[in-house]
């Protein structure tokens, strides 16, 4: 796991009912699957051209309501032209806003629906997907429905778990480790859904959430999208 930024606002924005004056600073997690043949990154955190002023930046008023950090981008944490795959959990600009700085050589991985969503204005609108982020330009879109082997041979599977969004997905390694990205901010959300105040679609969301803690439960670890007090840079034990 990297740390690519960090963002702070209103914790009441991220669990339901919480006191709105309650502030929030939670990391921004990368994450890097090598094999012996492929180095895959899942999501690209901000975009440092976003920090100083991320509503001008995206030209959407609700985006200024985040305090936004970085340190160091994933380009300068990691060597990137050895990247072979990104996956996209979702086209959220935490997840997204990285891509513009990677190699335009690298696929990047995305549910159909997620990617289509999000060049639907409305349906981008209503879920905060900022164009700006995913613009794939002359960069190759695999697009997958529904869970997908991506390796061919059941070590890296992608999981469609909608709700936070509309094509959101997750990512299983091996059969004990989870990234679960937005399903729910906190380990806590697995089994309280204190989803945050927005989603495409919250039962969906609540389904999602479920088959995560059914998998937990099972003996995998699921890494939460955003928790502070669980998320740390470094080898993801498992």
């Amino acid at each position: 796991m990297f740390n690519v930024g960090w963002i702070s606002s209103s914790l009441a924005i991220w669990r339901q009912g919480e006191d709105a004056e309650r502030q929030i600073t939670f990391p921004v997690p990368s994450y890097l699957i090598e094999t012996a043949t492929e180095r895959i990154l899942i999501d690209t955190g901000l975009n440092p051209a976003a920090i100083g002023d991320p509503a001008a930046f995206y030209g959407r008023p609700e985006a200024g309501a985040f305090g936004l950090e970085v340190e160091r981008g994933i380009a300068e944490q990691l060597d990137v032209s050895t990247l072979t795959q990104i996956v996209l959990t979702h086209l959220h600009f935490d997840h997204a806003g990285g891509l513009t700085h990677l190699p335009s050589s690298i696929p990047i991985i995305v549910q159909r629906r997620e990617w289509e969503a999000g060049h639907d204005a409305a349906r981008a609108k209503k879920n905060f997907l900022y164009p700006r982020d995913y613009a794939a330009h002359d960069r190759e879109v695999v697009l997958v429905d529904g869970d997908h082997d991506l390796l061919g041979d059941g070590s890296v599977e992608l999981l469609l778990t909608p709700g936070h969004t509309p094509g959101h997905q997750s990512v299983r390694v091996g059969d004990r480790l989870i990234l679960g990205a937005d399903v729910t901010h906190f380990a806590s959300t697995l089994e309280d859904h204190r989803f945050p105040i927005f989603a495409d679609d919250f039962a969906a969301q609540a389904r999602s959430a479920d088959r995560l803690r059914g998998l937990r439960d099972g003996g995998a670890r699921v890494m939460p999208g955003h928790d502070p007090e669980v998320l740390r840079p470094g080898p993801v034990v498992i």
